[in-house]
């Protein structure tokens, strides 16, 4: 349900009535989500196609991540490293073919490292080629409502139909930090040691703000310096894509700025908690006459701060309604708005399943409808 609510909300215009003004960004593309409540707080050319570089690694490390916790791969098993692998271009964490190398080990050399000799090891080890490996990225992209993403390759290194928006990012990145908590903290690890070698973890946002615990770096002389980078404070996650910057620094100030401006600019509300009901239409045919209508999961908003008695809701129930209602399933539509500003339209659910009435019951219900509707 949250997945559901989420991609709604991604797909609506980004929220006009901030007033605190967002500030500019050097940058070619950029977005701000708040992740709890999927709202994009601000955006600039969020749809428009751009080159992800290492950014791309967000989507080798979901399906390695897959792989793991479907037990096709183990952390501790360790994978032969092949020669295109090994001669991988570009940032490496230097794995070598006489040593063979855990999966484990991979993870930390792609996501710390950066390291393109890690994602082709990987992808080799899950599909058998990088080649293979990529459709399974584009399959993924698909099922996750990536509407224009393509990838050519695990690593990002440049391709002409190897494309992507910051919006369809911070799907990937929501959907990652989501799926996978338990891998997650690797993205803020600081250093990794590999092969004798030390190498920083790219994203200076880690290192000058506490509250920051990824995601991911990115860059190619065709894309610039890009950036997605999540902080949590008070239990409350925004994420920046940031991509097209000038340099290294400007990409960590401009997330830095866009972060900031989103926990200074508005508050998180909980709206409805988690199977609170926020109506009871009227159910016909069923063992039950009515049914709870609302959230399965605790329903949170981003709202300008101090506007928070300012938002208005108007249900809108399907009817009529007949049984059987499986728990779940939408009955209905919640209708939000800011003052006179409309934020957005959720879908409603059945909170409990409602079974046929016998075939008295659905007899007696069949009339009177026939009746109300004369």
């Amino acid at each position: 349900m949250l997945r559901r609510i989420i991609l709604l909300l991604l797909v609506l215009p980004t929220l006009a009535f901030a007033q605190l003004a967002p500030p500019p960004v050097a940058a070619r593309a950029w977005l701000l989500l708040d992740v709890g409540s999927g709202q994009v707080l601000t955006a600039e050319n969020p749809d428009q196609r751009i080159e992800p570089a290492s950014l791309t690694k967000l989507m080798t490390a979901y399906l390695a991540f897959a792989a793991v916790k479907g037990k096709t791969l183990s952390l501790d098993q360790t994978i032969p490293v092949s020669p295109k692998a090994w001669k991988a271009p570009g940032s490496k964490m230097f794995i070598e073919p006489q040593t063979p190398v855990t999966v484990k080990e991979l993870l930390h050399g792609m996501i710390v490292q950066s390291g393109n000799d890690a994602c082709v090891a990987l992808a080799e080890a899950i599909a058998g080629s990088e080649e293979a490996f990529a459709q399974l990225m584009n399959k993924e992209a698909a099922r996750l409502g990536l509407k224009n993403t393509h990838f050519e390759n695990a690593t990002g290194l440049p391709h002409p139909s190897h494309l992507t928006t910051v919006r369809d990012l911070s799907v990937l990145a929501t959907a990652l930090i989501r799926d996978f908590p338990e891998f997650y903290s690797i993205y803020s690890v600081k250093e990794y040691t590999y092969n004798k070698i030390k190498q920083p973890n790219r994203n200076r946002l880690l290192f000058l703000d506490p509250t920051v615990d990824g995601v991911k770096t990115g860059h190619t002389d065709s894309a610039g310096y890009c950036l997605i980078a999540s902080a949590k404070r008070n239990d409350r996650r925004l994420l920046s894509v940031v991509v097209g910057t000038t340099s290294d620094s400007v990409r960590a100030q401009e997330s830095q700025k866009l972060l900031n401006w989103g926990y200074l600019a508005y508050d998180t509300v909980k709206v409805y908690s988690a199977n609170q009901a926020v109506t009871e239409p009227r159910v016909w045919k069923g063992k039950e006459n009515t049914v709870k209508a609302g959230f399965l999961n605790d329903f949170v908003l981003s709202v300008p701060k101090g506007d928070a008695d300012k938002l208005k809701a108007n249900v809108v129930s399907q009817q009529p309604l007949l049984a059987p209602i499986a728990k779940g399933q939408q009955i209905g539509t919640l209708q939000l708005s800011l003052g006179d500003k409309a934020i957005g339209e959720y879908p409603l659910v059945a909170i409990d399943e409602v079974p046929q009435a016998g075939w008295f019951g659905r007899l007696w219900d069949a009339l009177r409808l026939w009746i109300k509707n004369l």
